[in-house]
């Protein structure tokens, strides 16, 4: 006696066997590809990491997560004071953005122009106000990406050498933006 199953059933048992199947397939590509193909992979793989001598590297100071906030809540802090809604944006010595805090009202804009005046401030470890001036010797400085040469930004240094920038976005000045930058500067010292 032959037994019939269902359309039902039939489909339910095609797509747990498609199902077994491609678990097997996986399964087999994934294990292949996690497996070194020769002896000699392997030994790459297996190989030490090289060490670098003394003179092959270089060390920097950077403002610790602590004071970029102690910055930060200074320069927030002053602008309060006067009424101001802003935003302040920390960077370290290589551009990136350790924090950015955005006070209570301040303009969506602020938060980008922020980081790009600290970002601005630390390259050439000048205040932007005094960038602004190069402009007219040098209006291309203004295309070099992620910069923003209005005042607002100041740097942060150590033994002279820039180590952080702090750029204060939303104040209706770049002089009172620089202001409350560098309250948050005076924070650190």
């Amino acid at each position: 006696m032959k037994k019939t199953l269902s359309r039902r059933a039939r489909v339910a048992t095609g797509g747990a066997v498609l199902a077994a199947v491609a678990a097997g397939t996986f399964g087999t590509v994934a294990a292949n590809a996690s497996a070194p193909e020769s002896a000699q992979d392997a030994a790459v793989s297996a190989a030490p990491a090289a060490s670098a001598g003394k003179r092959d590297t270089t060390t920097s100071t950077h403002l610790t997560i602590d004071a970029a906030t102690e910055a930060a809540q200074a320069a927030l802090k002053a602008a309060k004071k006067e009424g101001q809604r802003i935003t302040v944006a920390v960077v370290d010595r290589n551009g990136n953005t350790i924090l950015t805090m955005r006070g209570d009202g301040a303009g969506p804009q602020s938060y980008e122009s922020a980081e790009k005046k600290a970002y601005t401030a630390v390259s050439w470890n000048a205040p932007t106000s005094e960038l602004e001036g190069r402009l007219e010797n040098a209006p291309n400085l203004k295309d070099i990406p992620g910069t923003l040469f209005l005042g607002g930004g100041v740097p942060v240094t150590a033994g002279k050498a820039p180590i952080a920038g702090i750029g204060v976005a939303g104040a209706p000045s770049g002089a009172l933006d620089e202001k409350f930058a560098q309250a948050g500067a005076a924070a650190l010292n």
